[in-house]
């Protein structure tokens, strides 16, 4: 009988041969999350680049994370911190990136996109969002 194995499985081995690919895979999952703002899927991609660039435990190496942690963090139903992301992203040979927006998508520009900054709990109103410079 013929042995079936998962799709992830196949997506893992293709991502460890090819850097390249890898690399446009998590590209495009990022590019996807900030379109559609999926954490569960942002962070399945994550943990399908991690498994294929040495696994959790090659990773958690490389970050000074304890495994069972790094494993919670792409388990989550949250969004990872800022400064998680960069360290796993980083043991990963990949860094957080700043372009602009093309005209046509910028969220300005789009009405059906909130761009509204709501200051975080605890924060006084005053010095949660500066919005004038002087």
């Amino acid at each position: 009988m013929r042995k079936y194995r998962k799709w992830r499985d196949i997506v893992i081995e293709q991502l460890a041969a090819n850097w390249d690919e890898a690399l446009d895979y998590i590209q495009f999952a990022m590019e996807e999350y900030q379109t559609d703002g999926d954490t569960e899927v942002f962070l399945l991609a994550l943990y399908t680049f991690v498994e294929s660039q040495g696994g959790v435990a090659e990773i958690a190496k490389r970050t000074h994370m304890d495994p069972q942690t790094l494993t919670e963090v792409l388990s989550s139903e949250d969004a990872p911190r800022i400064d998680t992301l960069v360290i796993i992203l980083t043991a990963l040979g990949c860094r957080l990136s700043i372009e602009p927006l093309k005209a046509e998508s910028c969220g300005a520009a789009r009405a059906d996109v909130d761009t509204s900054v709501t200051p975080i709990k605890g924060t006084k109103p005053e010095i949660a969002l500066a919005t004038d410079n002087k």
